[in-house]
Order: C-alpha cells, then sequence, then structure tokens
C-alpha cells in the first residue's frame, strides 16, 4: 500500500515565516507535549532544553524557530491562535524567564539558555530538533525532523499500528503522474475528481466542501491584509512592504469592507497586460509579506512558497473568469494538492533538503496544473503545466539573507506565480503527444539535482545572496 497525502496535508493554516523552520517545530513541540502525557510525565517537569540542529540552528533566528518551539510548549494551535497575541506571549517568556507549559503550569525557562542552536546536522534530515524534560525522576528525550511543508517525522517508525493509519485507503492511491494520468483515464474523470473520490474515502463531502472554503477564506483574507498593511517587516533588514503601495496604485479610489467586496471590487478594474502582471505580483507580495510578519498564512506547499498559489487562483477569479466560484476554487485546491504530493513522494519540498526549487518551483507547478485545468485543460495537459513550470525552476538554491524569509524570497513568489501562468497557457497550446518531457521525470531530475546541490545553497544562508549581501548592506 502507499502513502496517503491528502489536500489538507499539503495545504495547512498556520503561521509565518516558514512551515519547516517555524510551523513544523511548532507542531513537534505539540507532539512532544502529547509524549510527555503519555508517559504521565507531563506534571512533574521541572525544566525543559530544545536543541536545534542543522539548518533549523542556522536560520532558526531569521525563521523564528526558537519562538515556535515556545509557542508549542504553551499548548498553543498555530491554525487557530490569535495572531496579535503572539508577541505578548513572547515577551512574557523573554521577561518572566517562565514558560506556561501546554497552558497548565509554569515552569522556568531562559530562552537564551533553553534553546541551543547546534551548527552540526543530525544524519537523518538536516531540520532535526530535539526536546529534553526534567524531572524529579529524571530526563526524558524525544527528536523530531522537520521534512518541509509542516511535516513533522521521527526516525524511528517503529509502531506498526500508527503507520497504517498513514496507508492509503484511496480507491485510487497516487504515487507518481503516470499512475493519476492512468486512473482519469480508466475512469474517465478529470484530475480533481479524482483526487475528490480520494478525499471522500477520508472525511464527508460537506467537511471536504467546508475545508476547502475555509483554506481559500485564509488565502484570501492573507491577500487583503497584505494589501492593506504598510511599513516596515520585522526581523532587521528594512524592508518595506511593497503590496501596499502596488495595491493603491493599482485600486485607485474604491469602497468595501471585506475580502469578499475587495474581490469584486478588482473585477472591474483595468485589465491590461501590465496590469495583470502587476495585480498577480501583488497578491504573491501581499502574502509572503504577511508571512513574513508571523501572520496567519495557508502552507502552499511550504511557508516561504504560500504566495504562488493564492495569486494564480485570485489571477483566475479577478481577471479570467468574473463567475467563478466555490465549485473552481475546490477544483484549483484539489489539483494543487495532488500535484504537491507527487513532488513530495518523489523527490522533497523541503528548501533545507532540495533548495528553493523544492518551494518555489514545486508551488509554481502545482499552480500551473491547477490553473490549466479551469482552463479546460486535458489531464495530461494538466500534468505538461506542471512539468513546464518546474523545469524552469530546477536548481533553484536558497539563500535567505539574514535567515529571514524576505530577500529573495517574497520576490521569487511574484515570479512563481507568473511562471505558472505561462506554463499553463504553453500547456493549453501543446498538444500531450509532442511532450518530451514527463512530469515524473522532472521530478527525479529535481530529486537528482538537490542531492548533487552544494549544502550552503539549502537555507543554510551560508551561501548566495545570503553572504553576497549582508545585514549591513541593508
Amino acid at each position: 500500500m502507499e502513502e496517503c497525502i491528502s489536500v489538507f496535508d499539503m495545504l495547512k493554516i498556520g503561521v509565518g515565516p516558514s512551515s519547516s523552520h517555524t510551523l513544523g517545530p511548532w507542531r513537534g513541540a505539540e507532539r512532544f507535549l502529547n509524549e510527555l502525557r503519555e508517559e504521565n510525565i507531563l506534571s512533574k517537569v521541572i525544566r525543559i532544553k530544545v536543541d536545534l540542529f542543522g539548518s533549523l540552528s542556522l536560520t532558526g533566528k531569521g525563521h523564528a524557530t526558537d519562538l515556535a518551539v515556545m509557542l508549542g510548549l504553551t499548548g498553543a494551535d498555530p491554525e487557530y491562535i490569535p495572531i496579535d497575541s503572539i508577541d505578548k506571549t513572547i515577551s512574557e517568556i523573554r521577561k518572566n524567564k517562565q514558560l506556561h507549559l501546554a497552558g497548565e503550569r509554569m515552569i522556568p525557562f531562559d530562552m537564551d539558555t533553553d534553546i541551543v542552536f547546534n551548527k552540526n546536522f543530525l544524519p537523518f534530515h538536516s531540520n532535526g530538533f530535539t526536546f529534553t524534560a526534567y524531572t524529579p525522576d529524571g530526563e526524558y528525550e524525544s527528536t523530531f525532523y522537520s521534512i518541509g511543508g509542516g511535516f513533522v517525522v521521527k526516525e524511528e517508525r517503529t509502531n506498526a499500528a500508527k503507520k497504517e493509519i498513514i496507508k492509503c485507503a484511496f480507491p485510487f492511491p497516487i504515487q507518481n503522474a503516470v499512475e493519476l494520468l492512468d486512473y482519469t483515464v480508466k475512469e474517465n474523470k478529470s484530475i480533481s475528481e479524482i483526487v475528490y473520490e480520494n478525499e471522500k474515502s477520508m472525511r464527508t463531502e460537506e467537511n471536504i466542501h467546508n475545508e476547502l472554503i475555509r483554506v481559500w477564506n485564509t488565502m484570501l483574507e492573507c491577500m487583503y491584509i497584505g494589501c492593506h498593511s504598510e511599513g516596515i517587516l520585522p526581523g532587521g533588514l528594512n524592508v518595506r512592504r511593497r503590496a501596499f503601495d502596488m495595491h493603491q496604485n493599482l485600486i485607485g479610489l474604491a469602497n468595501y469592507s471585506n475580502p469578499q467586496e475587495w474581490l469584486e471590487t478588482i473585477r472591474k478594474t483595468e485589465v491590461k497586460f501590465r496590469q495583470i502582471l502587476k495585480w498577480v505580483s501583488c497578491f504573491a507580495l501581499a502574502v509572503n509579506e504577511v508571512n513574513a510578519s508571523l501572520g496567519r498564512v495557508v502552507t502552499a506547499p511550504t511557508n516561504g512558497s504560500a504566495g504562488v498559489i493564492p495569486a494564480v487562483l485570485m489571477y483566475y477569479m479577478v481577471i479570467e473568469n468574473h463567475q467563478a466560484g466555490e465549485k473552481e476554487i475546490k477544483q484549483f485546491l484539489m489539483v494543487a494538492g495532488e500535484i504537491g504530493s507527487i513532488f513530495k513522494k518523489g523527490a522533497t519540498i523541503s528548501a533545507a533538503m532540495g533548495g528553493c526549487q523544492a518551494e518555489i518551483g514545486v508551488s509554481s507547478a502545482m499552480a500551473a496544473g491547477a490553473l490549466c485545468e479551469l482552463m479546460g485543460g486535458s489531464p495530461a495537459q494538466v500534468l505538461m503545466a506542471a512539468e513546464i513550470a518546474m523545469e524552469h525552476h530546477l536548481g533553484m538554491t536558497c539563500d535567505p539573507i539574514g535567515g529571514l524569509v524576505q530577500i529573495p524570497c517574497i520576490e521569487r513568489n511574484t515570479m512563481g506565480a507568473i511562471k505558472a501562468i505561462n506554463a499553463a497557457e504553453l500547456a493549453l497550446e501543446t498538444d500531450p503527444k509532442n511532450a518530451k518531457v514527463p512530469l515524473d521525470k522532472v521530478i527525479n531530475t529535481m530529486w537528482e539535482t538537490a542531492k548533487d546541490m552544494n549544502t550552503k545553497y539549502k537555507e543554510t544562508s551560508e551561501g548566495g545572496l545570503a553572504i553576497s549581501v549582508n545585514m549591513a548592506d541593508c
């Protein structure tokens, strides 16, 4: 049986700036609390130490990994925590040197000494982190790995029963693009219809509908907030938000009071080619500026690449199809999620493992394929669109200046979105019989490229722009 990856695994709601460096460690902290409960030692804990290894250590502060593990240890849920409460919680921990463990009891916690940044890499994965709980009776230690997109695993998967839970009960188990295409031919269904049948094996139709719309509403709200927020992004690079000014120049004087009214207003604006480019870029910038500010975003498939899919879906809704609604939103998200899952199974969605090709490249492929289906593309054309988008991101390195998900990450989302639209259009104008590079081959090539890539270009801030441009230059 093959591994089941749901659309909702690929499109998670969480807090920025990074799915692998923020959301993953946060979820790891939650799992550690559950382990302490299972061992009946949570109430006995007198101290907790956190060790961050490899990439989590090298770019951890820039990605707020230290803040994420503290918030996770308080029992806060990244999907629902009030964003405006984050700064207050962190400030209290820093000031009082105490942490409200699991929201149940206070323990001493000094973030300067109880969070240790270890530059050495653990063998299993470059994003390793270990929690150690101290009790009067001894110690309890547990190591996790954040493997990209908010996914967290342990090296020793010894519990067969738990392992079976993630094994496939899908009617159409999919490991690669060839299998997906075969199902669409045999069943005479679109890719989104195949994905929907799989999702129905896990959830009710009502739940699928509600959760997909909640994902979209989170994306829409994120774009809305980003387009209406000005100022400087946190972190020390003094990066000025650009979505606000770009949005003002595009929309001019307009009256609206919520994200949906805003969407309808944009539908009435001028749609010349330059304006379209600016709108798509504005949507992507908005999302990733919110992400850089520890705002709420949807990993798609990661936080660092969270702007591509919302920008392309918004493009379809406000430029291509003014009648588009919930049906098209769900269709787009299901196709995008499935393409992302194929990349995760065949390669990686972690920049710490594969460079930025694993984030922006994958998100662009997801968006390209999803847009292609909405524009009337056949399943073969959908997969071709995804292949084209990734093909032109191969080898892209991850080199965040100062370890922050800002430069060049924010702009890369705009480029990934534009490439996705272009890839979809190219695929729509191409007979799949004439395609030379199958999607599975480009996924394999991406993985081989990732393995050959120098470690300093994999989210370590030890190469590329990260060392060519330093904090002082900013």
